[in-house]
């Protein structure tokens, strides 16, 4: 069976991480290569996504100083999800196989090990899933274990406690290239691919150097990409709201007319104040649910590119 492999990282403002992240990968690729597991041609790929500090020099040094270390510069900024893709699609025409992860390493490298033996046993895609969040705050667990439950609730296929660690195989990053979908969310779109796949579980380490990019503003815009690019749920509870709020008034319409006729009518303005807020609420959360889906499809009709690449360090690529 083929086994090159490629490890593909999205870097951001980096430069902290990159040389520890770089000697703990190679070291993990030349074990796997003496083990006979992947072959001498595999490479770690790091994405610069338009990072304004040191992370592309950094990169350019790690290739110049080692062919095992490759790059992509792309032209700007495009943020984590459309960074992936960018080498997820650069590396499926150099690569068998191919594990994305993050640049600070919290996700245990040794579980590379256990996915390469998978795809060897007949998998195409697997997911690396954390086995416990006892080392997260209250607040991050709680979060991040409701905002699995919540896409689930409303239809969203994605595998609980798993982010963007994964190994793919090149038939199955060839499936993923057939999603034209410009409002990314990976960890949706994969498991739509198909094929076989299986779970790896690791225990997820601290981040050892620099700062997370993903703050709890970003998370929250990040789950809402996820629940609006996979879901169409949120739109149907707006119309069962509806139809209720409906249903409410006319059970409240009957019920004043039947007052009014038993001569039993009290004016007052707390009920009317109360329900020209909720309904004004009511309102102006189905607009802005709404708009969500529309400013989604306005994106998806300009066809924009998701990324742009502006420099490719890799010796396969240009051999």
């Amino acid at each position: 069976m083929n086994s090159t492999l490629y490890i593909v990282i999205p870097c951001y403002k980096e430069q902290e991480v990159l040389h520890e992240t770089a000697s703990r990968l190679k070291v993990k690729m030349e074990s796997l290569i003496a083990a006979g597991k992947i072959s001498s041609e595999s490479r770690v790929m790091f994405v610069n996504d338009g990072s304004s500090d040191n992370t592309w020099p950094i990169i350019c040094e790690l290739h110049e100083s080692d062919p095992l270390f490759s790059g992509i510069n792309l032209s700007r900024n495009r943020g984590h999800q459309n960074a992936l893709l960018a080498g997820l699609m650069t590396a499926k025409d150099l690569a068998d196989m191919v594990i994305s992860m993050d640049a600070d390493l919290q996700d245990d490298i040794d579980a590379v090990d256990a996915m390469v033996d998978k795809y060897h046993e007949g998998c195409d895609i697997v997911y690396g899933v954390r086995s416990s969040r006892e080392k997260d705050t209250f607040f991050k667990r709680f979060t991040a274990e409701g905002f699995y439950r919540v896409m689930s609730f409303l239809g969203a296929d994605t595998v609980f406690n798993h982010a963007d660690y994964r190994l793919m195989s090149k038939r199955a990053l060839e499936g993923l290239a057939q999603f034209k979908e410009v409002n990314l969310f990976l960890r949706g779109i994969v498991p739509m691919i198909g094929y076989k796949s299986d779970v790896v579980t690791y225990e997820r380490g601290e981040r050892f150097a620099g700062e997370s990019k993903y703050p709890l503003k970003k998370m929250l815009a990040f789950a809402m990409e996820g629940i609006t690019s996979l879901s169409t749920k949120p739109i149907r509870f707006i119309a069962s709201l509806g139809f209720v709020v409906f249903a409410v008034s006319i059970f409240m319409l009957i019920y004043f007319i039947v007052r009014w006729a038993i001569g039993a009518t009290v004016l007052g303005w707390a009920s009317v104040i109360c329900s020209v807020w909720a309904i004004g609420g009511l309102i102006l959360l189905s607009i802005g649910v709404i708009g969500e889906y529309i400013g989604k499809i306005y994106l998806e009709t300009k066809a924009r590119p998701r990324f742009i690449i502006q420099d490719i360090l890799d010796d396969k690529f240009h051999s």
